[in-house]
């Protein structure tokens, strides 16, 4: 089964585990996910982290120490957080060696709410690199207008970037900028290239979910016609503005000087359709460079039926380019379509953090009184935020 994942792997896409849990820590289940099916890297958000933490009793110790510590709930999230991160990069460790520092890597977001201010965004991010203390971690910031010039500061400083939230391609574009910028900079200020690491997290199956939901309401035939084919699209496009920026003479400086490109990263992958191929958004999204983080679901429908067909998007470009022409020829407006969903992506992980400092919040007060078990207080607010922010 694992020959399917080893294709994919031959083919350039590095696989990554969308998930995380202390569980599956002190389980072994992401060891051998990595000697298995060939995962490099994980990444998280504060939904999977809300569920992580109501689903398992190995949270208790820690919660009760940090109540009888007096510790504030958002510094409790810290704690617990960085503490499952932190055990992933020493797993993730080999995948990081073996590499030379381009896989291996683990993220962990900050704090969402932060995502229109900039400067506290280089202070977080600056406090969660600390934190970790693993040279394979990746700080995710999300990819807004007041994100750019933290992704380009936080870079400057050495630190390895997640950029999410990428929904369109003007604003992938600014990302890529803010990428080169901020490599020059850390330069400039002496750092080495070869240890930053940076990938720009461009949302695949959540554009289909919205575009979809238009099509249907204009409800022509030509417009239904068009169902399940914007986020292909709109990636393949992605990877023509990635391969023109990463074979320009402004990279081949930085390239010279020990630097590694920031690989396009495939997040929200799973299909939201069940009309649609379960590993379509793996599939049709292959070529050299790329990552694609999935759910482990993912990870084993593609190990069991997974069709590596070789570079599915260099080529593309003219096809997915008529996709968009189409696509505005029976009236849906992209530009659009981008601006709700990095505004909805943005509400959504707001309103997932939220639920995970309220679960958090709950657990410790259970923790000081000495009821029970403190984490059996986040149970429901784990399901709210897995309803309000869904997996990546």
């Amino acid at each position: 089964m694992t020959d399917r994942l080893n294709e994919l792997t031959a083919a350039g896409v590095a696989v990554w585990l969308d998930d995380l849990s202390r569980v599956r820590l002190s389980s072994g289940g992401l060891d051998q996910l990595r000697r298995e099916k060939r995962v490099v890297g994980v990444t998280t958000n504060p939904t999977i982290f809300a569920k992580a933490l109501s689903d398992a009793d190995e949270y208790n110790w820690q919660l009760r120490d940090l109540a009888a510590r007096g510790v504030d709930v958002e510094e409790a999230v810290r704690m617990l957080t960085t503490y499952d991160v932190r055990w992933a990069c020493d797993v993730m460790r080999p995948a990081y060696d073996q590499s030379a520092g381009v896989d291996g890597r683990v993220s962990i977001e900050v704090d969402p709410r932060l995502a229109h201010e900039s400067d506290r965004t280089v202070a977080e991010a600056k406090a969660l690199w600390w934190l970790v203390d693993r040279p394979n971690l990746f700080i995710k910031i999300p990819a807004t207008e007041a994100g750019l010039p933290a992704i380009t500061a936080t870079l400057a400083e050495g630190i390895s970037v997640n950029v999410t939230l990428i929904f369109g391609l003007d604003r992938y574009s600014a990302v890529m900028e803010a990428f080169l910028a901020g490599l020059e900079q850390a330069k400039a200020n002496g750092h080495d290239l070869s240890t930053i690491g940076s990938v720009a997290s461009f949302f695949v199956s959540r554009v289909d979910s919205e575009v979809d939901k238009r099509l249907e309401k204009i409800g022509s035939d030509p417009a239904k016609a068009l169902k399940g084919k914007a986020a292909i699209a709109n990636a393949q496009l992605a990877y023509e503005r990635y391969s023109e920026v990463f074979s320009s003479d402004r990279w081949q400086a930085l390239a010279d000087a020990g630097a590694h490109p920031q690989r396009p990263l495939w997040a929200s992958t799973s299909t939201k359709n069940p009309d649609y191929r379960d590993v379509i958004y793996v599939e049709e999204l292959i070529a050299p460079g790329t990552v694609n983080t999935m759910p482990e679901a993912v990870i084993h429908a593609y190990a069991d039926h997974g069709e590596t067909r070789g570079d599915t998007i260099s080529g593309s470009y003219d096809a997915a380019r008529e996709v968009f022409t189409q696509l505005e020829s029976v009236g849906v407006d992209m530009a659009d379509v981008i601006a709700t969903l990095e505004r909805e992506g943005v509400e959504k992980f707001e309103a997932s953090w939220q639920e995970l400092l309220d679960g958090v919040r709950k657990s410790l007060d259970a923790a000081a009184a000495g009821k029970g078990s403190p984490n059996a207080a986040a149970k429901g607010n784990a399901k709210a935020a897995q309803q309000a922010g869904g997996n990546a």
